[in-house]
């Protein structure tokens, strides 16, 4: 069986389990694993992530778990943001930029995983009376899902349960929908870029349809704070490992470019001390 079925069961399950891991998760594992390029581990891993909310969706939809006008305010901020993080990734989809990308996608899956552990400051009311704030809050979330493609899942949640009156499964249902609606806007670009590998997208999502399918069947059995937890360190530690791959690959870079310039200033001494 592909690795990449078996890695789409996991992350679906786990995506099902507590609406965490789509983006963080599978961007790393493609590039670590699947060795594809950051742009092109992003696009794949937005459409994914998409096809998976979207069939995680109708169970908060049919329980009218979902606020509209909270998701239409994150929207409003998100979108641009969006717009402004996949421009820069793909600006920077050449090989000279290729392991500073690397780098940067990791430290903000680091940063957007880490979130999950910082102290909750509940406000209950900031966006029933500050909604043009909770716009302006949520551009920051659209910029990293844009170049990274994790942050609406995590980010997007602690935003709603921290400033909102929502209960936990509205808090959910709504940023699943945020979710979708980022993920296609999103990969609709990648798509016609080129930017996404539609053969590991499909073995991503022959193990990743069972695999939302029963991670959503087993949600309410699972104690999710703690699965949560464990997610978020995984997800720091893929982010770290991407850094550090990056790194490594731009030393190598630096090394390369070196060395090129100091042999054929040898090569020049040489013909001047023959002449």
């Amino acid at each position: 069986m592909p690795v990449e079925v078996i890695v789409g069961f996991f992350i679906a399950a786990t995506v099902g389990l507590t609406g965490m891991g789509g983006g963080s998760f599978t961007t790393p594992a493609l590039i670590l694993v699947a060795g594809l390029p950051a742009a092109e581990s992003v696009g794949t891993a937005m459409i994914f992530a998409a096809v998976l909310r979207v069939l995680a969706a109708p169970f908060y939809i049919v329980k009218r778990q979902i606020h509209l006008k909270y998701l239409g305010l994150l929207l409003l901020g998100a979108i641009p943001g969006l717009l402004l993080g996949t421009w820069i990734l793909h600006f920077m989809y050449v090989e000279s930029w290729k392991s500073t990308a690397l780098i940067i996608v990791g430290i903000l899956l680091a940063i957007s995983s880490a979130i999950t552990f910082l102290p909750k400051l509940r406000n209950p009311d900031f966006a029933r009376r500050r909604g043009r704030w909770l716009s302006l809050l949520a551009l920051p979330i659209g910029i990293e899902t844009g170049f990274s493609s994790a942050g609406a899942g995590a980010l997007g949640t602690m935003l709603l349960l921290n400033f909102s009156e929502m209960q936990v499964a509205q808090v959910v249902g709504t940023d699943i929908l945020f979710g979708i609606v980022l993920a296609f806007i999103g990969g609709a670009f990648h798509f016609l870029w080129g930017s996404i590998n539609s053969a590991v997208l499909l073995k991503l999502l022959i193990g990743g349809v069972p695999g939302v399918l029963v991670g959503c069947a087993l949600a309410t059995k699972v104690p999710g704070r703690k699965l949560r937890t464990v997610i978020a360190l995984i997800a720091i530690a893929l982010g770290l490992q991407l850094v550090w791959t990056g790194a490594g690959k731009l030393l190598q870079d630096h090394d390369r470019a070196t060395a090129g310039i100091i042999q054929p200033t040898k090569a020049t001494a040489e013909n001047r001390s023959w002449r």
